[in-house]
């Protein structure tokens, strides 16, 4: 179990793409498991979920990466079905597979993420709720592809949430596009993080318009209630949620998950925040930033670290990985896996709907891994 920590622990450092910025490489051995085997877990949810593509431009608004473009992203958006269509979601497509795949150095076979089994399927029919729907925001890592948080959006969309995962063009190696092509990570050649957390926040306040908008982009968009919106980030999306709520009142609440809040810390914010991350992620640690952001939160606030987790540990990454042979942290992948689920699904029914949630009152016998820290 140790060498196949340490072997995890490798490829970690190189799935991440860039862990907070710079590219990685590492060589480990090829994971013996099973493609065809690959598969995120079931949703904990009482609803089917759907799921659909969206394509949007900024119009005349320029990439900020590639200034000779205009700005586009690709939704995807994950919403209870009243039944499943006759077709998987895929996970990644083929070129988005290939590419995030090579970005590794790791030797990946090249359809690796193609071939995960999602627990979606493609547009089938949302159900129509009285009130609407509550949307949740999520932004992946830097470097990593929206599909890496497809796990939770499939729990969140399965306990009756629409879920908007947002694929931030440039900023991931592998985002395809309607006309087939694939863009890569321009933005990791020369990372800027202050200029990449504007930018996302940016681009959550025009998806934002984009789905709920008088004609919103995604037809099932009537579906969602525009005054419950939440963000959830990884890494780069997890500090990104700061600027964004900044910018966009909308946004109702945040969760930063293990991203080092790369902005400067001195605007002050009262909307609820759950700060959730690895055990270096801790009052005093080695990253100073989430003390100073810490000290600006004004509202409601929770800070949480997971015993035996790694930075990839609140992703897709840690389930899969485990199945490849190759786990990525001590904690096992799927343990990590429920523990993300479970504390994310606390916070959006406190904060959307108003729900009592105990486990975020305090330490749980269900989850002694999870640590409360009040500085």
């Amino acid at each position: 179990m140790r060498n196949a920590f340490l072997v995890g622990t490798a490829v970690a450092v190189a799935l991440a793409g860039s862990l907070y910025g710079a590219t990685a490489r590492a060589e480990a051995p090829t994971a013996t498991a099973s493609v065809s085997a690959l598969a995120l877990p079931e949703p904990t949810g009482k609803h089917p979920v759907g799921m659909t593509n969206v394509h949007v431009e900024d119009e005349g608004r320029a990439d900020p990466w590639v200034p000779v473009e205009d700005r586009e992203l690709m939704i995807s958006l994950w919403y209870p079905a009243t039944k499943p269509s006759n077709t998987r979601a895929p996970y990644m497509t083929p070129a988005e597979s290939e590419t995030y795949g090579a970005s590794t150095g790791l030797g990946l076979p090249s359809d690796l993420f193609a071939t995960v089994t999602t627990r979606a399927t493609l547009d089938a029919p949302p159900v129509k709720v009285r009130g609407g729907l509550p949307l949740v925001v999520l932004s992946p890592g830097f470097g990593m592809p929206r599909a890496t948080l497809s796990g939770l959006a499939e729990d969140l969309a399965s306990r009756g949430y629409a879920v908007a995962g947002i694929g931030h063009n440039h900023e991931a190696h592998g985002i395809t596009f309607p006309d087939g092509h694939t863009t890569r990570c321009v933005a990791c050649e020369n990372t800027d993080f202050p200029k990449v957390g504007a930018v996302r926040a940016q681009d959550v306040s025009f998806v934002l318009d984009e789905l709920t908008g008088e004609h919103p982009a995604w037809k099932g968009g009537a579906v969602i209630d525009k005054d419950r919106i939440a963000m959830i980030g990884h890494s780069a999306g997890g500090f990104s949620t700061v600027p964004a709520m900044l910018r966009d009142h909308r946004i109702k609440a945040a969760v930063n998950m293990d991203g080092n809040f790369r902005f400067p810390n001195d605007s002050r914010l009262n909307r609820p925040m759950l700060m959730l991350g690895k055990p270096s992620h801790a009052p005093g640690g080695q990253d100073p930033t989430w003390d100073e952001t810490w000290s600006e939160l004004t509202g409601w606030k929770r800070w949480l670290s997971v015993d035996r987790t790694e930075h990839l540990s609140f992703t897709d990454l840690a389930p899969l990985a485990k199945q490849l042979g190759s786990p990525l942290q001590e904690l096992d992948g799927d343990r990590a896996d429920a523990i993300t689920r479970a504390y994310v699904a606390a916070f959006v029914d406190t904060h959307l709907r108003g729900r009592t949630a105990p486990l975020l009152d305090g330490p749980s016998a269900r989850f002694p891994e999870v640590r409360f820290h009040r500085p």
